[in-house]
This record gives structure tokens, C-alpha cells and sequence, in this order.
């Protein structure tokens, strides 16, 4: 393939760059996608039109990265990122150019980027392809490797290895062997080292949402990469869990790594949990000595998995809300449903893990019994599947009889309590609590009348 089909609105906005004596060319992952037979949605053009003559061209556009050469063009409804033909050097920062030149070669441009795969363009004239670098090869064949020298392409940019991970993840495909090796070599390994951690996190988000993460975590791991960022699960490395009675096949890392391609793709945040969830378990593991062999025991994992899993995610400075929601999801993932469980236990589970976190919490176990073998749940584990379905019945019942499950939904409040003479404090939040136990017990209790009258009778008894 010679050429790709120039979507119309780049083909318009061709014309403008045309009928001012220049030329631009659609580069970077829009090309390699039309390659791949995929659809491209973010599209990035590099032209021989400097910053200024563009701002000049078209009626709107914002310097984003004038210093580096890169504005953002608003054209036709969409925001179109055109950076000027350019040759880069010196990165003392291991992540900047110190120096950016201006070029009237697009040979000289595709140069400067970091994989094969990202360094092909198309005119955006009749979508004529130019390939230096034999990107397109490499797309066929499945093949990251690096635009010329991998060890100086690496130095110039720390997360050019991370990159390189997650697009093996991403796309599918295996680093060719120099470029693998330079990832783990020393000088790399520091380089790497001084990526911000918003990028790190970044580009583990993206990575997350591959179709089997777990290959590109082994390989972060085996780099040495990991270990930069998230120590804690390397630690995991031969811990074994796997004793005589048969529930684990892998020690805890493979177990973590499998468990996060069992969670759902479109789902990065259960997938984080899913990685997280047994990290504490190194920290936690007992051996029992049995006339069996011995036994492992975990007790308490999971409360030492979500206190890891706030520590790293802290580190690596994601959102409260995101944080609250994988370690809310790491804590509870040991929920164990029976049947004989009582409709007031199924109202007590709702109240612990929250009606809005259900869906997620059965995906994190489905993940986990997945990572147990490295095989699909429905494939091993029926009685998991028909458990799970019971109590997901259960639930949309107590859902539909608007069961009370906070305190927000009991028929009293606070101001009600104290028009009954109960002061405002501790005390009253104390009552609150005990009858919002009381209506889990029996939700027919919760009536206006006969909260009031249960909670004079608390506060009398508690005074007494």
C-alpha cells in the first residue's frame, strides 16, 4: 500500500495550506491505525508552514506548544493538533528538546520520532505515503523498534521505554530485540527513572485497557521498569500461594497480572483493583505445617492490599475519587455469598460496599478467578457464576422494595430527633446508626412514627 484514504475535512483543510504555497502530511498513530485497518480519531498533521504562517492561514488557533512548534487548529468542528517540519536535540531533562529547528524536510521530521510504526506520513493532498524507516514493514510484521539507534533514541526520552510497553500491549505486537534489550540497560533504566509519575500513570492507564495487559506487565517487569514505579508488586514475585488444596496455580505477581486481563477492558479502573487486589498478600502469608503438607494462609489480606493500593496510587497522583473507588473495591473483594444468607445480610453487604459498586465488585471477583488458572471463569467455575447470579437477584429485589441503606433514606433525621429532645452530638449520631440497624433488620420499621418512638427509648435507656 502506496497510499490511505484522506478523510474529506483533512482534504479541506489541505486546500487553505495548499493555496498558501504549502504542504502538510497526516503522521503518527492516525496512519498506523488506517494501516491497521482501524479508524483514526485524533489526527496529527506536520506541515513546512511555520507556527506564525499557520495562525495567519486559518481563522482560529491556539498556540498550545508554540515553543516546540505545535499549535491547535479549530477547523470545521474539530480541533486539529499541525506541528512545523522539525529536528530536535539535546534532552538534559530526558523528556524536553533544549533545542527545536525548524525543517523543510519531511524526511528530517519523521527522523526525530521515537518508533518505526509512528514515523510514516501521508500527504494529505492524495494520501501518498512516505516511509524512511519502513514503519509500514513493521506494521505487517507486528514489530515496535525504534527510529535508528535504540539506546540513543531511548536516552533522548525516559518514557520512550514505557511508550514502547504499552504499545506492545496496546497493539498487539512484539519489541524487536535491540530495541527490548536497550529498555533494561542502565543509563536507560535512569533515564527512565526521571519521568514525571503523571506520565507513568498515564501510560499504565492506556495499557490497562488492552486486550491482555499481562504481557507488557511481565516485560515491565523483567526491564526493570516496574520496579521504578511500583516496587510493591514485584515484591509479589515468588510469593506462593499454591499449596496442597489446589485453589492457585501462580505465585502472587502471574496471579495479579492474569487476574487484570480477566477484568473488563472498558473498565481501567476495576482492572487497577483487579492488579492491586492480593498485593498485600507477601506481607501477610503464614505457613501452617499439616500432616497434609503445608498450608499458606493470608488472613487479613485484604485490608493490607487497600492500605498498598492507597499508598501507590497516592504516589502516582491519581484523583481521590479514583482512589476511593480501586481501594473501596481491593477492600471488600473477599466477600463470600452463601445462599442461607438472610434478606437483613444481604441489605448489611449493600450497605458495606455501596448499590453503585456492586457491578464492579462482581467483575473484581470474576477477575480473580480468573487469574487462579489463567482461564475464563465460565470455563471452571460454574457454581461461582450461579452464586454470583443469586445474589445479584437478591439485590435488585431490596432495589425495587426501596429498602432503607443509609442513613439518607431513613424516614427520620437528625433535626427530627431534636425536636423529640435528644441534643445534637455524639449521641445522636449514635442513634441514627442503631436505627438505621434496626430497619436493615426490618425494613417494615422504617416509619417516621416508630423511628421516634424507638429512638426516645434508646436515648432513655442511654441516659439512664
Amino acid at each position: 500500500m502506496d497510499s490511505i484514504k484522506i478523510p474529506s475535512i483533512l482534504g479541506k483543510l489541505n486546500e487553505i495550506f495548499e493555496q498558501n504555497g504549502y504542504k502538510a502530511y497526516l503522521v503518527g498513530g492516525a496512519v498506523r491505525d488506517t494501516l491497521m485497518g482501524k479508524e483514526a480519531h485524533d489526527w496529527d498533521v506536520t506541515t513546512n508552514a511555520k507556527p506564525e504562517d499557520v495562525m495567519r492561514i486559518f481563522h482560529k488557533v491556539i498556540p498550545t506548544g508554540i515553543a516546540h512548534g505545535t499549535v491547535t487548529v479549530h477547523f470545521m468542528k474539530n480541533e486539529i493538533e499541525v506541528t512545523t517540519f522539525r529536528t530536535e536535540s539535546d534532552y538534559s531533562d530526558g523528556r524536553h528538546p533544549d533545542k527545536v529547528e525548524y525543517t523543510g524536510n519531511i524526511e528530517e521530521d519523521l527522523s526525530r520520532r521515537d518508533f518505526t510504526i509512528n514515523a510514516i506520513a501521508a500527504s494529505l493532498k492524495d494520501g501518498k505515503l512516505t516511509d524512511p524507516f519502513n514503519g509500514k514493514q513493521d506494521i505487517r510484521k507486528k514489530i515496535i523498534r525504534t527510529v535508528g539507534n535504540p539506546e540513543h533514541r531511548f536516552s533522548e526520552d525516559g518514557l520512550r521505554p514505557i511508550r514502547a510497553l504499552r504499545f506492545s500491549a496496546q497493539l498487539g505486537f512484539e519489541i524487536e530485540k535491540n530495541t527490548l534489550d536497550a529498555i533494561s540497560l542502565p543509563e536507560i533504566i535512569e533515564k527512565t527513572k526521571s519521568v514525571s509519575v503523571e506520565r507513568f500513570r498515564d501510560e499504565l492507564t492506556k495499557l490497562l485497557k488492552a486486550d491482555y495487559p499481562s504481557g507488557a506487565l511481565k516485560i515491565m517487569e523483567q526491564t526493570g521498569v516496574l520496579s521504578l514505579f511500583i516496587p510493591e508488586l514485584v515484591s509479589c514475585r515468588d510469593c506462593v500461594q499454591g499449596d496442597f488444596r489446589g485453589f492457585h496455580e501462580f505465585d502472587v505477581l502471574d496471579h495479579l497480572f492474569y487476574a487484570c486481563d480477566g477484568a473488563p477492558k472498558n473498565k481501567p479502573l476495576v482492572r487497577l483493583a483487579a492488579l492491586f487486589h492480593d498485593i498485600g498478600k507477601p506481607e501477610a502469608k503464614r505457613v501452617i505445617s499439616t500432616e497434609n503438607g503445608d498450608q499458606y494462609t493470608f488472613y487479613n489480606h485484604d485490608a493490607i492490599s487497600e492500605r498498598i493500593t492507597r499508598e501507590i496510587m497516592l504516589r502516582l497522583k491519581y484523583s481521590n475519587a479514583e482512589i476511593e473507588q480501586v481501594s473501596h473495591l481491593v477492600k471488600n473483594h473477599m466477600f463470600n455469598y452463601e445462599s442461607t444468607w438472610t434478606d437483613a445480610a444481604v441489605r448489611r453487604f449493600l450497605v458495606r460496599v455501596k448499590p453503585e459498586n456492586v457491578e464492579d465488585l462482581f467483575d473484581l471477583r470474576l477477575a480473580d478467578i480468573y487469574g487462579m488458572h489463567n482461564k475464563p471463569v465460565r470455563g471452571h467455575d460454574s457454581q461461582t457464576i450461579a452464586l454470583l447470579n443469586e445474589l445479584s437477584d437478591r439485590i435488585k429485589k431490596e432495589t425495587e422494595l426501596n429498602s432503607a441503606l443509609s442513613l439518607k433514606t431513613l424516614a427520620v433525621n437528625g433535626k427530627d430527633l431534636m425536636k423529640e429532645g435528644i441534643p445534637a452530638g455524639k449521641e445522636l449520631g449514635n442513634i441514627l446508626s442503631e436505627l438505621l440497624e434496626t430497619v436493615l433488620d426490618d425494613p417494615s420499621q422504617n416509619e417516621k412514627e416508630k423511628l421516634l418512638l424507638i429512638a426516645k427509648n434508646i436515648y432513655k435507656r442511654n441516659t439512664n
